[in-house]
């Protein structure tokens, strides 16, 4: 279950409950907060619509020691529904495909399944996001291939701070694990409302891309400010990727290293920076498509991406 600091300044109203496991463990961390000095005041965060969590303005600069407000640590076995959905080609509403066009999708989540077992699993540390062979495509999902991936709409986004997750990526070619950011609301019509990609890696690279798309990048075709950089990755082990969100700025880094910053172009308007509006977050395995290329070898799969948590400071 994911922690936030949000369940931490209702004292009172746990005072009046039965002392249950979960109250014990809620007083303990009011009373962790009361010794950091922390007040409904002080919180470093605003909640609107209940589960976005937006920083407080006199936050947002590089001055300032930025707070755990939420993390999950993917410990209990399953996937917490209140915070994330499994991703599905055929029935997310984001990415809605007719069973029987899924070829046409050349995308990313050509391959994304939220009904098979597999391709979801959990460890007592730790969840997989895996890319395995579809040995049943006459009786059941008609692609060679499934993969998963979780994403956050409609139960947890932020707008503003920084995001962590810690990963381990497993190689194969044709594989494209990817960490990356959507805007919930869309307040922008008629443009894009941007993308925070925090992490790619392709085929046994040893290295990751850190990317901001916008409608200045994808659609007017316009390369500066520069848009992505590479970072080294450890291969064999976990690496924690992150970017800092400033309302005038995109830090991105790996293993607190910093790739790239992504900065507000003075003057040239929400086709450049949308970025003033909460976004979610997607976690997901991919197969294929046009970057990675095709799957040479099937005997590489299955592959896991293991995400051992996420972690938001504002």
């Amino acid at each position: 279950m994911p922690v936030t600091l949000d369940e931490t300044y209702s004292f009172k109203s746990y005072l009046g409950k039965m002392m249950s496991a979960r109250s014990i463990l809620s007083l303990l961390i009011i009373a962790q907060m009361t010794l950091s000095g922390h007040t409904i005041n002080d919180r470093p965060f605003r909640k609107t619509d209940r589960y976005i969590f937006v920083q407080k303005e006199k936050r947002r600069n590089a001055n300032v020691s930025w707070t755990l407000v939420w993390e999950d640590n993917f410990n209990k076995g399953r996937l917490d529904t209140s915070t994330w959905s499994r991703i599905d080609l055929f029935t997310s509403p984001k990415w809605k495909t007719p069973k029987e066009k899924w070829q046409e999708n050349t995308g990313c989540f050509r391959y994304i399944t939220g009904t098979h077992d597999d391709v979801v699993r959990f460890d007592n540390e730790n969840i997989y996001l895996r890319g395995i062979v579809n040995h049943d495509t006459i009786n059941g999902d008609p692609r060679p291939y499934l993969t998963g991936g979780i994403y956050s709409a409609g139960k947890f986004a932020f707008q503003y701070g920084r995001i962590e997750i810690r990963a381990k990526l497993d190689a194969a070619h044709g594989a494209w694990p990817a960490i990356w950011m959507m805007s919930e609301k869309d307040v922008y019509p008629d443009q894009h409302n941007g993308e925070m990609d925090i992490m790619e890696r392709l085929n046994h690279d040893a290295f990751a891309y850190q990317t901001t798309h916008n409608h200045y990048t994808i659609t007017l075709k316009q390369d500066t400010p520069k848009k992505f950089n590479t970072g080294k990755i450890d291969t064999s082990g976990f690496n924690v990727y992150s970017v800092s969100w400033y309302p005038d700025k995109l830090v991105y880094a790996i293993n607190g290293v910093e790739t790239i910053t992504y900065p507000k172009v003075p003057g040239a308007g929400t086709y450049q920076w949308p970025f003033d509006q909460p976004f979610y977050l997607i976690i997901d395995q991919q197969l294929e498509g046009s970057w990675p290329g095709k799957i040479k070898d099937p005997k590489e799969l299955p592959i896991n991406m293991v995400v051992d948590w996420v972690r938001l400071y504002q």
